[in-house]
């Protein structure tokens, strides 16, 4: 019997989770790289910024867009397929733009395939894998995989703009595809479909689990967009939804976007700005993994309040800082824990809500809020910016919007609520 030959007992989750943590790293860094090719593009090529960013805002896009119905696929195709297509594309596709030659190659290499190929490597995935093989410390273990997305850009970003400044676009494209694709044995030799393939349940579970059974591939599109009018009838979702556009827009959209350039206007160099955004990733590790701890031990509901209330208040503050180095740098430390802490209180209650077979492909969608909010606010910030020549009113606003989703965060149901032990059921 196979599973005589793992070692491991049930904490053989444990190795699937870090191979999962790997792959989410992968795909962070891919998201991120678009931000150091475009200088060295622009210099190679003539190409302008504005041609560039396209493909950027179209690979972010859609990274948010093929989460619910990547973990759809996860069900019908299976997640191991899944992933494994997800790693392949996005090798291919950012392998392929070694030989582009016209701005519209960066598009669809850099923006629509590789979009398609990281958005099955999201965080659904996390969210499948952990309702698969855990039962017990689900929140710590979504903690430690929504960590994964800073944390990725964190390990790349600076390994990338050293290749980039001294060997140009090219060795930035190699490096991302190699990456890709030496995960694809990783994935085929340690990562089985469930735990039941070979001989195990998942962790912390008592007795077998209730397999579903797999479905077509072609099943997947129909599946995504069933549990989306399913889970549109309830205000669960809406307000799931509300929440993790606040997040969006109060993240990657507004700080994420606009930071560096904020930082500008108050007289600080780039490289100061830059490293306030390498100190949040730091941060985002350690809040966003304690964050999945107490969400297995608390309300998640009151979590997302005290997340979404401290943040709206820094950000309504940070404009009227010194902006001297101890109070970015208490900012950034701040701002880092409370970065993605929110993504485990969410995944709960989604599960709660919606069933742990639907919940991932609810996430999904919710995701795709998230994606619409840093969108919004990174188009809402320029524009204010250029408007009114400073981002007071931005940061303001996405104060106050960090405060109202404190408050219907409250209002969300827990039909499926299970009592808390010591990270048992999450």
């Amino acid at each position: 019997m196979l599973a005589a030959r793992r070692p491991f007992g049930q904490n053989y989750a444990w190795v699937v989770a870090g191979v999962t943590f790997l792959a989410l790293l992968a795909a962070a860094g891919l998201r991120s790289a678009p931000g150091v090719l475009l200088t060295p593009l622009h210099d190679s090529f003539g190409w302008e910024r504005g041609e560039l960013s396209v493909a950027a805002a179209t690979g972010i896009f859609l990274y948010g867009l093929v989460g619910p119905f990547a973990a759809a696929l996860m069900q019908t195709l299976g997640l191991k397929r899944t992933l494994l297509i997800g790693l392949a594309l996005m090798s291919a596709s950012t392998g392929l733009s070694l030989f582009m030659s016209e701005p519209w190659h960066f598009l669809l290499t850099w923006g629509v395939l590789s979009g398609f190929g990281s958005g099955a490597v999201a965080l659904v995935l996390g969210a499948a894998v952990v309702n698969r093989w855990f039962v017990a410390r689900r929140g710590l273990v979504m903690g430690l995989l929504s960590a994964s997305t800073a944390t990725g850009s964190l390990v790349f970003l600076p390994g990338m703009a050293a290749l980039a400044q001294s060997g140009g676009w090219r060795p930035v494209v190699i490096a991302v595809t190699v990456t890709a694709a030496a995960l694809i044995p990783l994935v085929l030799l340690l990562m089985p479909e469930r735990p039941s393939d070979i001989g195990q349940r998942p962790y912390g579970a008592t007795e077998d689990p209730d397999d579903a059974s797999r479905g077509r591939a072609v099943d997947s599109v129909k599946l995504a967009l069933g549990v989306l009018v399913q889970a549109a009838r309830t205000p669960a979702f809406w307000l799931l939804f509300a929440t993790f556009f606040v997040c969006g827009f109060t993240t990657n959209g507004l700080v994420g976007t606009h930071l560096i350039s904020l930082c500008g206007d108050k007289g600080l160099a780039l490289v100061q700005a830059g490293a306030l955004l390498a100190l949040m990733g730091l941060f985002d590790m350690v809040g966003t993994t304690a964050s999945g701890w107490l969400t297995d031990r608390y309300d998640p509901r009151k979590l997302l309040f005290v997340y979404y209330a401290l943040r709206g208040l820094s950000l309504m503050a940070l404009p009227f800082l010194d902006f001297n180095v101890l109070s970015l740098t208490i900012f950034a430390v701040f701002y880092g824990l409370d970065w993605l802490a929110t993504v485990p209180p969410t995944v709960r209650l989604a599960n709660e809500n919606f069933g742990e077979r639907n919940a991932p492909i609810v996430f999904g969608w919710v995701a795709v809020g998230h994606q619409t909010g840093a969108a919004t606010a990174a188009f809402l910030g320029g524009y204010l910016r250029d408007l009114q020549g400073r981002y007071l009113e931005a940061f303001v606003l996405a104060g106050f919007l960090g405060l109202a989703a404190a408050a219907a965060a409250l209002w969300i149901r827990r039909p499926g609520a299970h009592p808390s032990v010591a990270g048992a059921h999450a």
